[in-house]
């Protein structure tokens, strides 16, 4: 696997200023934590999953944060106000509409604005390794090359994830496919990615997921990846959360 990082980290390697943060769903896996808050306002470890997020952003040097908002919306937004001293907090409201990750990406575009930036989903827990992740993805983006770099984790090492991978690499550190029916994929994607504003365009009405600007880099040639070194939680049901406790009591 060591392969994978012969990409050349890129000089004076900037991380992008702005986030956008999932944060709109049901959280139905959830349940029943999530019958009366939404799942990123569920507590790990003492402290919610959105926070976990917003520390490592902090961390990372990001400037300001968009959070969409859907189910108990308004918890959401009463939990960010308490994080605008540290990170700039703009909310894209959806309580109208669900739309999904992609969709969410969509209705936020214009918050985006014309620079790469993270994508980040605000249930995922995850631990820096002997570096910062974020920091580790902004040092392989290659804008010439890339239209998405995903943060990946070998399927190995995906604590309390019950799933069967995502994505093949090649050497380079380029993905080059899905998982197959039946198959096995060697890493799992754990919601953290470097986006160009390049991928939103053609949408459908509606909402729909990622997947879709995910697909077209990968038929481009412009879906890359990097190996988290640290630890991943898929924190997505109670049983994970008491998991994951375990697992980071004894660190």
């Amino acid at each position: 696997m060591s392969a994978i990082y012969s990409l050349r980290p890129q000089p004076d390697a900037a991380v992008p200023e702005t986030a956008m943060v999932m944060a709109a769903g049901l959280g139905k896996r959830m349940r029943p934590l999530t019958a009366t808050r939404p799942k990123p306002l569920v507590e790990v470890a003492g402290k919610t999953l959105i926070d976990h997020t917003f520390d490592h952003l902090r961390s990372a040097g990001v400037k300001r944060a968009i959070v969409n908002v859907h189910y108990l919306a308004d918890q959401m937004e009463a939990h960010l106000r308490a994080r605008a001293s540290d990170i700039e907090v703009l909310i894209s409201d959806e309580r109208k509409q669900l739309m999904e990750t992609g969709g969410g990406i969509v209705q936020a575009r214009e918050l985006i604005g014309e620079q790469p930036f993270l994508c980040v989903n605000s249930d995922n827990l995850w631990i820096d390794g002997p570096v910062d992740a974020i920091r580790a993805l902004a040092a392989q983006w290659d804008d010439a090359r890339m239209d998405a770099l995903l943060l990946l984790v070998p399927l190995a090492r995906a604590n309390c994830h019950k799933g069967h991978g995502d994505f093949r690499l090649d050497a380079m550190g380029r993905i080059t496919e899905r998982r197959k029916p039946g198959r096995l994929a060697p890493f799992v994607f754990i919601g953290v990615s470097i986006l160009s504003p390049r991928l939103i365009r053609d949408w459908p009405e509606g909402p729909f997921s990622t997947n879709l600007f995910f697909n077209r880099a990968l038929e481009a040639g412009r879906l890359w990846g990097v190996v988290h070194q640290g630890l991943w939680f898929d924190v997505g049901t109670p049983a994970a959360v008491g998991a994951a406790e375990a697992v980071l009591a004894e660190m």
